[in-house]
């Protein structure tokens, strides 16, 4: 018998004794497989597929888990501890039992609100600077968009559930709305319009208005499926053409055209150097930011064992960015318009 059990264990495979000493599975988050298969970035333009599976922490596939949920199409994880994404390959688990969910980047977030509401309080003191009531509403805007995705993507809340759903809809509403006050931010710039009057607030916050509504009702529709119009067909495409529109092109096109405004009023308007290397750094943050979320964010956490990922970092450079929009602001405000005429 003895005998018997030596021999057992002297042909026990590597892998067997590797599960002798494998961490708790509820401490490891492993993909689910699913039962529909689909090509890696989905079926093209308007797929959340990669961003949903290769990604973490991004907060949209809120959304499409509590559409799976109800519509069927994909074998998902337990919601309980589930990652935010979809079968997402490396994801931090929600918090609860020891885990503390996306903590890095609350903790980021957390101090970019303090400096945001610094820089708000700032501008707002510089009651003759050109776009003063502008900025200052895009600042606040920005601190709102990151009370929310502190919860949208920090891994605190229950998959599938009510709150999350509804708050995700909500950081995409506020976050379209934002980039409509940036490009407005580069066109009172111009002067074409005269910031702070009603020529200028009645279209910055009545289309900001219109793209707000929208984006949140294409959100809640996806999220809670009001009507077929925006359900994934077949869901394993994770495809909404128009939550990815005003989540993925609208900001991207946004960015591109405030700096190139802004670009003309420094060098063509202004005929002013160092204002532009701001500008350009802005640039180059926010663009950062994307390339960290988009390509060393599933790196990051599975080197850290799921522990953090690349949104922190990428919630960094989104900060610095906006610092710099800032300074940019006060570089070519202070001198150039004066100190009166302006309210």
């Amino acid at each position: 018998m003895c005998t018997d059990e030596r021999r057992a264990q002297s042909e026990a495979s590597p892998l067997d004794l590797v599960h002798l000493f494998a961490p708790p599975s509820s401490l490891v988050y492993e993909p689910m497989a699913t039962n529909t298969t689909t090509s890696k970035y989905g079926s093209g333009f308007g797929s959340f597929v990669y961003l949903c599976r290769d990604v973490p922490s991004y907060p949209w596939c809120n959304l499409f888990y509590r559409q799976i949920q109800e519509n069927g199409g994909l074998t998902l994880p337990d919601a309980t501890t589930a990652p935010v994404g979809i079968n997402v390959d490396c994801g931090i688990l929600r918090a609860g039992d020891g885990r503390l969910g996306n903590i890095a980047n609350m903790v980021v977030c957390g101090v970019s609100i303090i400096i945001t509401a610094i820089l708000a309080i700032q501008v707002s003191r510089r009651r003759a600077a050109v776009g003063r009531v502008e900025l200052r509403t895009l600042l606040l805007l920005y601190v709102l968009s990151l009370g929310l995705q502190i919860v949208t993507n920090g891994s605190v809340l229950r998959q599938g559930g009510t709150p999350i759903v509804a708050l995700t809809a909500i950081h995409a509403a506020v976050t379209a709305a934002f980039f409509w006050f940036l490009i407005f931010n580069g066109v009172v710039a111009t002067q074409i319009i005269e910031d702070g009057t009603m020529s200028s607030l009645i279209p910055f916050f009545g289309i900001a208005f219109l793209i707000f509504v929208g984006t949140l009702y294409i959100s809640l529709d996806t999220g809670f499926s009001f009507s077929n119009a925006f359900i994934s067909n077949p869901p394993a495409d994770l495809k909404n053409i128009a939550l990815f529109v005003l989540t993925s092109v609208w900001p991207g096109a946004a960015i591109i055209f405030y700096y190139v405004l802004m670009a003309y009023v420094i060098i063509v308007v202004l005929r002013e150097r160092k204002p532009l290397i701001y500008l350009s750094l802005a640039f180059l943050s926010i663009t950062g930011s994307q390339v960290v979320y988009m390509l060393a964010n599933k790196p990051l956490c599975k080197v850290s064992d799921a522990k953090v990922d690349g949104s922190f970092i990428a919630t960094l450079l989104e900060t610095i960015a906006v610092v710099l929009l800032v300074v940019t602001w006060s570089s070519i405000t202070e001198e150039t318009w004066g100190d009166d005429g302006y309210y």
